[in-house]
């Protein structure tokens, strides 16, 4: 059984490849704008998994301790942060619109889901139980 930590830890790796080859396309396809954009809505994409997976990490440390007062309410697994984040990309992404494409910001956002789905179907399907 794979933990949550190594999830987080395959995850991210793949997002950093996906990163790194964005930026090799920024830097030798005349498709600069897209290539930037894409490779900073995926950076925007990954600190939000990061911000998940922390305060997943915390609340259930509380939950395993007996904490008494444990809510869940919507921060309580980063909602507000994460759309901060996301929103503060956009602004940005709009606003150096002469530098990136905001389509591919907002697809560059998705592609951390991508990489998500993709692992998940991985483990469930694709490798044999040891």
């Amino acid at each position: 059984m794979i933990t949550m930590h190594e999830l987080v830890r395959r995850q991210t790796k793949y997002t950093l490849y996906l990163i790194a080859l964005f930026v090799l396309g920024w830097g030798f396809t005349p498709y600069q704008k897209v290539f930037l954009g894409m490779a900073f809505g995926t950076a925007a994409g990954l600190l939000g998994l990061r911000l998940v997976a922390w305060k997943t990490d915390k609340l259930l440390d509380r939950v395993e301790r007996g904490d008494a007062k444990v809510r869940f309410k919507a921060n309580a697994v980063s909602t507000y942060p994460r759309l901060a984040a996301i929103g503060l990309g956009i602004i940005f992404a709009v606003r150096y619109q002469h530098m990136m494409e905001a389509w591919s910001f907002g697809l560059g956002l998705l592609t951390v889901y991508l990489v998500m789905i993709i692992d998940f179907i991985y483990l469930q399907y694709g490798r044999e139980e040891r």
